[in-house]
């Protein structure tokens, strides 16, 4: 990977795309840090101080404004709105038959699906910029802390217009950056900002369980830490990269005097076809009972159990809810995602077939049996990734997501094969460039 950043930095072009790049991230976390107009910065510190990162049911969300939300700065809602709507879009195509068409359109129709995307980026940036300034106003924002109802000092109509406007055009210009990485820089850009959001509280997350840890100063707990998390992560790539390879074989055909076809190929089953969106979906439901019960105020018995169980990532009822949701949505996104009748007929058009299996319904079903036995251990895999660093780490001081933590390694990692392949593929592009002139 190294070397390959050092070969791309020798090539004038890819240089020039790097650097874009890097100045896009400095002014995305330059925003991270600018407060929304409205906010008492001084009253935020204390809270932030206080509260340290046992917020966990903002957690997640924080996490993926690299520490912006508790902030309340203009970057507050960072990239998860265009996260939540792009996914929104891409379960209405499979229910909505207009948004089908348009997929099979291609670059025109998906066009047009990513203006629905910007605007439902749009429409629920404003929802989550007033439930924030709302949780903001009332002091649920940080639950005990002393001065959490003077973090808005004026509760007038014209600062809260104000605040939710300045945090939805902060999305928007996130929105903006991210397609500028994408059209002028390396990789997706919306994926390498989630990456630098992540990576923004490593160095904070890790010096915590340092200064919390006990044996030989913190040192010990550390260097376990760390050892964690470089077995996580080497085990995340392995999987990432298995796939099954199903081989497919197109018959030779005479058109005129010339034959086509006659080739194989594969179809490639990735072990992990649903990514890292079960977790974050299993993540994203969990939350509404505790959100439920912090906006209510409510003391009957159900809210005192939901607090009790739901709250707090290490307990029993959680880890089991937690991990049968990722099972369930991984099954669910790519029962959605991957429709082996469509690929099974554009198989049969163009005159494919998988040896030993007779095309059409036969290759759909067999391509059906072999996608759900191969989603049982990437399932399986996304639900111990996602818990395992989280039970391992909770005798060290970390919460729920602290970075080494199972959403956050999926995505890093996921982010991070992704460029340096594109890096790689513009690296030999130019190669076969030199090599023919």
């Amino acid at each position: 990977m190294l070397t390959a950043f050092a070969r791309a930095f020798k090539t004038p072009d890819l240089r020039k795309k790097l650097l874009f790049t890097l100045g896009i991230i400095v002014l995305y976390r330059l925003g991270s840090h600018i407060p929304v107009p409205g906010v008492s910065y001084k009253n935020v510190q204390i809270c932030v101080d206080q509260m340290g990162s046992s917020n966990s049911l903002f957690g997640l969300v924080n996490m993926f404004s690299g520490g912006a939300l508790l902030q309340i700065t203009i970057f507050a809602l960072g990239i998860m709105p265009y996260i939540t709507a792009s996914i929104i879009l891409q379960l209405l195509t499979v229910v909505i038959p207009k948004l089908e068409n348009l997929k099979k359109e291609g670059q025109s129709g998906t066009a047009k699906i990513t203006q629905y995307t910007r605007y439902l980026t749009v429409a629920l940036a404003i929802l989550q910029g007033t439930g924030l300034v709302a949780t903001a106003r009332t002091g649920a924002l940080f639950g005990s802390c002393p001065v959490a109802r003077e973090i808005v000092p004026n509760h007038s109509i014209f600062t809260t217009i104000t605040m939710v406007i300045t945090m939805t055009a902060g999305t928007c210009v996130v929105m903006w950056l991210g397609e500028l990485i994408t059209d002028r820089g390396i990789g997706n850009g919306m994926s390498i900002l989630m990456f630098i959001s992540i990576a923004a509280g490593f160095v904070g997350a890790l010096w915590t369980i340092k200064l919390q840890g006990k044996i030989a100063d913190g040192w010990v707990e550390f260097a376990v830490v760390i050892l964690v998390g470089l077995a996580m992560v080497a085990l995340v790539v392995f999987v990432e990269q298995a796939q099954r390879r199903i081989p497919v074989q197109y018959a030779k055909r005479m058109i005129g005097r010339r034959a086509y076809g006659g080739t194989s190929t594969y179809i490639p089953l990735k072990v992990n076809q649903a990514g890292v969106i079960p977790v974050i979906f299993a993540s994203s439901l969990l939350y509404i009972p505790a959100l439920i019960v912090q906006f209510s105020g409510s003391t009957a018995g159900w809210a005192t159990w939901i607090q009790k169980h739901f709250v707090k990532g290490d307990h029993p009822y959680y880890i089991a809810a937690y991990f049968l949701l990722i099972v369930f949505f991984a099954f669910f996104y790519v029962a959605i995602s991957f429709n082996p009748e469509e690929v099974a007929d554009n198989m049969k058009k163009y005159g494919g077939f998988i040896p030993g299996i007779r095309a059409g319904r036969p290759t759909a079903e067999y391509l059906s049996y072999v996608l759900n036995r191969i989603t049982w251990p990437g399932s399986l895999y996304l639900g111990l990734i996602a818990l395992v660093p989280t039970m391992a780490l909770a005798g060290f001081g970390a919460n729920q997501n602290f970075p080494f933590g199972g959403t956050s390694i999926l995505i890093i990692v996921g982010v991070g094969l992704e460029t340096v392949k594109q890096i790689e593929s513009q690296l030999q592009q130019r190669n076969y460039e030199g090599f023919l002139r």
